[in-house]
């Protein structure tokens, strides 16, 4: 009977794991169908909402069974605030449900769930639905709430100036492109995906008569399907091989620390860091692909004349794998995350955004306290990182041999930091972060410190926001 109730942890993660991927795939052959069968020229708006929204719905469902109630729950709680709360109110509103609502599952989890175990439960959905639900409440507040010149270009752009009917509201939360893995969009984009007019707008803004074209072209997406399978084929067999081979949790194995050299152990922590890295990879490339089936990402067209499909991706690989920063790190890790982070903390945070934007991404993860070890380290680390780059950078980009070193010593320390950062992101727990960070004599954090006393930080955080704030001014004392 113990051994029957320690096994239902495992069973139930490998259960949730096959439902995820089942129903991605499925989701692959239903994107096909539904930009062949139920593209713009076949069916209207009204349809192609319904049938997203039903198969989202679907698919929760047959992946959470009874917990997918929980989605169901804070999307009709929010529907309601976005149709009765003042506009001056209603993103500040819409953050604190969804946030509060997502964090009070977090904690359930600890006890529903076996602690420690990071299942593809419904908190991977509401995670999603959360982002997409703060996304939507800011872009309407800046749309109809706020003046044109309030806003920087990027607000202006995305603003969306009519409160969404039911549907659309329902079809943006729930459709089955993104509902089981992501990413978070934004509602213009996607209505205008529905409409037929996502594809249209991003071909205008080039001059196809100048190419020799005489109408616009057509681009498809099965290249680019095609070319992220691979990646996800790749990174599943990656996964299979090489995660379970190099556990995390053998970085603070008390023989392993006791018979290992300090550089070893560094080297050895990387290597761990870059095997959990293809379970990302596998489904965010995955997720990815589904959208592009369905004739959703599409983002232009690059210098060579190449049709690009990466609205929506959440990584770059080749320039997370060659980062020389942590910012250039963070900024090709979990794309879209970084830009609703950016777009709802901080472009709007009066104070600190950086720090800010830190402990939101960390409440947005959960409560494990090693999410909180990693974002707070986070912030020094960035910190340090961006005194670093404006102080010292500007020395090294006189000769190539140079930018060549210091690129090269960059992109070590880079990947030795973000290796250093993430550690308690996957060990979860206090007891274990800790034990690894003596384990690491707190190096990074004390060359951190010691960066932040030793160079002048420059305000870079605020001198991003006189434009805007002068603008603000300005339209209050004309008002």
């Amino acid at each position: 009977h113990r051994l029957l109730q320690e096994s239902q942890p495992f069973c139930f993660v490998c259960l949730l794991q096959i439902n995820f991927v089942a129903c991605q795939l499925f989701a692959l052959l239903a994107a096909f169908w539904f930009r062949i069968y139920l593209g713009p020229s076949h069916a209207s708006s009204a349809v192609r909402h319904a049938f997203a929204t039903l198969f989202g719905i679907y698919f929760a469902v047959f992946c959470f069974g009874w917990y997918s109630i929980h989605l169901f729950v804070l999307v009709m709680m929010n529907y309601g605030i976005m149709n009765m709360a003042s506009i001056p109110n209603i993103h500040r509103y819409s953050f604190v449900v969804a946030m509060g609502y997502l964090t009070l599952c977090h904690i359930s989890r600890i006890y529903i769930f076996h602690y420690g175990i990071l299942t593809t439960d419904f908190s991977g959905p509401l995670m999603i639905i959360t982002q997409k639900i703060t996304t939507l409440a800011c872009q309407l507040h800046d749309g109809i709430g706020r003046q044109a010149e309030e806003l920087t270009a990027e607000q202006n752009r995305l603003a969306v100036k009519t409160r969404p009917s039911l549907l659309e509201y329902l079809s943006y939360l729930l459709n089955f492109m993104s509902i089981i893995a992501g990413p978070c969009s934004n509602y213009k984009d996607y209505i205008a995906f529905i409409e037929g007019r996502h594809v249209h707008m991003k071909l205008l803004e080039v001059n196809w008569k100048q190419k020799g074209y005489n109408r616009l072209p057509d681009p498809s997406p099965t290249g680019a399907v095609m070319y992220k399978l691979c990646i996800t084929l790749v990174s599943l067999i990656l996964f299979l091989t090489l995660t379970k081979n190099f556990p995390m949790a053998y970085i603070i194995d008390n023989e392993f620390l006791d018979k290992t050299p300090f550089l070893s152990r560094l080297c050895y922590l990387y290597v761990v860091t870059q095997a959990a890295k293809p379970k990302y990879y596998f489904a965010w490339t995955l997720a990815d692909a589904v959208n592009n089936a369905a004739g959703y990402g599409f983002s232009g067209v690059d210098e060579r004349g190449t049709f690009r499909w990466d609205l929506l991706s959440n990584l770059n690989i080749w320039n997370i794998e060659t980062a020389t920063n942590f910012k250039m790190y963070i900024e090709n890790w979990n794309i879209q995350t970084a830009a609703w982070l950016k777009r709802v903390c901080y472009d709007r945070a009066p104070w600190y955004p950086t720090a800010l934007t830190f402990i939101l991404s960390a409440l947005w993860h959960g409560i494990y306290p090693g999410y909180y070890f990693t974002f707070l380290t986070g912030i020094l680390i960035t910190l340090a990182a961006r005194a670093i780059r404006n102080n010292c950078r500007h020395y090294f980009l006189s000769s190539v041999p140079l930018k060549i070193a210091y690129d090269v010593v960059t992109w070590v320390v880079t990947q030795l930091a973000v290796c250093y950062t993430v550690a308690p992101f996957v060990m979860l727990a206090v007891e274990p972060t800790i034990k690894f960070y003596k384990s690491m004599y707190f190096h990074m954090h004390i060359l951190s410190i010691l960066v932040l006393l030793v160079l002048p930080i420059r305000p870079h955080a605020y001198s991003v926001r006189k434009p805007q704030d002068q603008a603000m001014k300005n339209s209050v004392k004309s008002k």
